[in-house]
């Protein structure tokens, strides 16, 4: 295999995730109650027997930090090699902030210069996938690309969402248009690319693109030979609030496409020390994914219940994602919402009340599906009704509420 480098993208903002990015990064976000989204990618790596990582960061990076440290967990805690985090600094020639992930990579070519690799792997560090990227590997060099691309099927529906590539018949991309309005292929850029390094030193060095899909690939398809290659296997770009709540979702189905369970392409993670899983005499408890440490008392059906969930006698929680520390008192009730961490949920209130549909007057594009959201920490009153398609920002406290007991659907709560 090709002496290969992997830089995973983990610096974007991504505000289609709302409060879910409000304090993290995308990558830093919850997945499958236990997981971060790029625990994905890092595994990927080492189940691929790529030990040299650089994660690129920018937004909101401490969570991103905090849970890398020094790759331990995915056995990146190496003399040679390893994982670094690579974070925008300032120099004696001035310095800024990234304003993408092609200015990104830019702001390390020292970086990748002084790497003994032949290949530069560039992984988004925001989706959700298992992929062994050595046989990709093994085609770019075969193809003698200066260039090659991971493509995926998508619904012709979603293509607005992707950059989407058209290929000839040999797989040569013939034509990269970033997120159109009308798509001409169905096939999607997975955001994972193979440089040949000096080619990528070259290109990035002489030129000022910022983003890679939008400035870099258009222009690079037309000068040069790219390369395509179509992954098949699982991958989900988790980037909304509606895909991140649907593929959560979709690990409860009887075998999900997802297979979290395979011994042989195991997800690595860093775990807190927790105890087992608690369920009360009481408690009634059908079709979850439940993680350590949690307790449930009342009824949780159809959910996602990350690390240390509290769920207290009486309570219920449906069709949910709750993430880890997040406590519901004794008669609340929970539909079709993602509660973030350390979120309390008060006695006797209503979080996804009604069947009224209204759209989020801030965040109509964002939320209109039905889902309500509540930001980390924060404090629900008791006794209080919050509508359908509400956000209820993080670390808002009851004062926020100025004593109204009802949130009509729609609304948002906190600054």
């Amino acid at each position: 295999m090709l002496r290969t480098l992997a830089l995973i993208l983990a610096g974007g903002e991504s505000p289609a995730l709302s409060v879910l990015t409000a304090e993290r990064s995308e990558a830093a976000v919850p997945f499958a109650g236990k997981y971060r989204i790029i625990d994905f990618t890092l595994s990927n790596c080492v189940n691929s027997s790529i030990y040299n990582v650089g994660v690129l960061t920018q937004y909101r990076p401490r969570s991103l930090h905090e849970h890398i440290g020094v790759g331990k967990p995915w056995d990146l805690d190496r003399r040679i090699g390893g994982v670094r985090v690579l974070h925008p600094y300032l120099t004696s020639e001035g310095g800024h902030w990234q304003k993408g992930n092609a200015d990104a990579l830019r702001a390390n070519l020292d970086i990748i210069a002084d790497q003994n690799a032949e290949a530069i792997l560039v992984l988004a560090g925001d989706h959700v996938y298992k992929m062994d990227y050595r046989p990709m590997l093994h085609f770019h060099e075969e193809r003698d690309a200066d260039v090659t691309l991971a493509v995926h099927s998508v619904s012709p529906h979603e293509a607005h969402r992707y950059g989407i590539v058209s290929v000839d018949a040999d797989g040569t991309v013939t034509q990269f248009e970033e997120k159109p309005r009308r798509a001409r292929s169905s096939l999607a850029s997975m955001g994972i690319y193979v440089f040949r390094k000096n080619f990528l030193i070259e290109v990035l060095a002489g030129g000022a693109e910022q983003n890679i899909g939008r400035d870099l690939m258009p222009k690079l398809v037309q000068q040069t030979t790219v390369a395509s290659y179509h992954f098949q296997g699982y991958w989900a770009d988790v980037g909304t609030v509606q895909a991140y709540y649907e593929a959560n979702m979709a690990l409860l189905v009887e075998t999900p496409a997802l297979d979290l369970y395979d011994p042989e392409w195991v997800i690595h993670t860093k775990s807190e020390e927790r105890p087992a899983a608690e369920i009360g005499d009481g408690a009634r408890v059908d079709g979850n994914l439940l993680c350590d440490g949690c307790r449930i008392y009342g009824t949780a059906t159809r959910s996602i219940i990350a690390p240390g969930v509290v769920i207290a006698e009486g309570a219920v929680v449906r069709d949910s994602i709750l993430l880890s520390g997040t406590v519901v008192e004794a008669g609340a009730v929970i539909d079709r919402c993602i509660i973030d961490k350390e979120a309390v949920i008060g006695a006797d209130a209503v979080v996804g009340d009604g069947e009224d549909n209204t759209p989020n007057q801030q965040s109509p594009d964002l939320l209109n599906t039905g889902l309500t959201l509540v930001g980390r920490s924060a404090q629900i009153p008791s006794n209080t009704r919050i509508g359908r398609n509400v956000i209820i920002r993080p670390r808002v406290t009851p004062v926020a509420f100025a004593g109204q007991s009802v949130v009509p659907s729609g609304k948002t709560i906190g600054r």
